[in-house]
C-alpha cells in the first residue's frame, strides 16, 4: 500500500510534465534541451532568492502576519522575472518563440517541483499512513505547471514579441508584475484568512485559472 501510494503521487506530480511534452510539438522539435536548460536556470534564481530571504527577510516564532515582511518578499520574487528573461533571451533554440516559451516553462515548472514535492514525497508518502496531503501536493504541481507556461508566455510576450500592440505593453507589464507577485499574495491570504490546506488549494487554482486565461487573452491579442 505505502509504495502504490508514493507511485500515485509522484504520478500525480510528475507525469503531467512529461504528457506535457510529448503532447505538444515540443517532443517533434526535440526540445528537451531547452527545458533542461531552463531547469537550470530556475534551479539559479531558486538558490538566489534562498539567499535574499535568508538575508533580508526576518522570522518571527509567532508567526505572525507582517506586510512589510510580505512585501519584501515579493520584490524579491521579481528574480523569477529576472531569470525568465534571461532564459528566453540567452538560451538558444531552434524553435519558435511559441514553442520556445513553452519549453522554458516546462523546464521552469519541473524543477520547481523537484527541488519542492521530490524530497517531501519521498519521505512521507511512503509512511503506512494514508494521507491526502501528497495527493494536494500533486494537484499544487500541476497548477505551477500552468502558472509557469503563463509566466513564461507573458515574459516573452513583453520582451520578445516584437509587434505587440503599444496600448498591451502596460497591461503586459502588469500581468508580469501580478504573476512574480502571486505566490506571495498567496502567502497572505493565506494567513489573513486562516485557510485550511484544502482552501489553499482552491485558491491556488483560481488564482492559477485566472493568471493562465489572462495570459492567454493577451496572447491572442498579440497575434501570437
Amino acid at each position: 500500500m505505502p509504495f502504490f501510494h508514493l507511485v500515485n503521487c509522484a504520478s500525480l506530480t510528475f507525469a503531467p510534465h512529461a504528457i506535457y511534452y510529448y503532447a505538444t510539438p515540443l517532443s517533434d522539435y526535440d526540445a528537451w534541451p531547452t527545458s533542461l536548460k531552463g531547469s537550470a536556470v530556475y534551479c539559479a534564481a531558486f538558490f538566489a532568492k534562498l539567499i535574499c530571504l535568508a538575508t533580508f527577510v526576518s522570522t518571527s516564532e509567532a508567526n505572525l502576519f507582517d506586510p512589510a515582511q510580505e512585501l519584501l518578499q515579493g520584490l524579491i520574487g521579481l528574480l523569477d522575472v529576472v531569470g525568465l528573461y534571461f532564459a528566453l533571451t540567452k538560451i538558444t533554440a531552434r524553435v519558435s518563440l511559441s514553442h520556445k516559451f513553452q519549453a522554458i516553462g516546462l523546464g521552469w515548472a519541473f524543477a520547481d517541483s523537484v527541488l519542492h514535492r521530490l524530497a517531501p514525497l519521498w519521505m512521507g508518502a511512503r509512511s503506512m499512513e494514508f494521507s491526502w496531503k501528497y495527493l494536494q501536493e500533486g494537484v499544487h504541481a500541476n497548477a505551477n505547471l500552468v502558472y509557469s507556461l503563463s509566466f513564461a508566455a507573458v515574459v516573452s510576450l513583453l520582451w520578445m514579441r516584437k509587434n505587440k500592440p503599444e496600448k498591451l505593453v502596460p497591461i503586459l507589464y502588469l500581468s508580469v508584475f501580478i504573476h512574480a507577485f502571486l505566490p506571495a499574495i498567496q502567502s497572505c491570504t493565506q494567513q489573513l484568512l486562516q485557510l485550511q490546506p484544502g482552501e489553499v488549494l482552491l485558491l491556488d487554482l483560481f488564482s492559477t485559472t485566472a493568471c493562465a486565461v489572462a495570459s492567454w487573452r493577451l496572447y491572442t491579442a498579440c497575434g501570437a
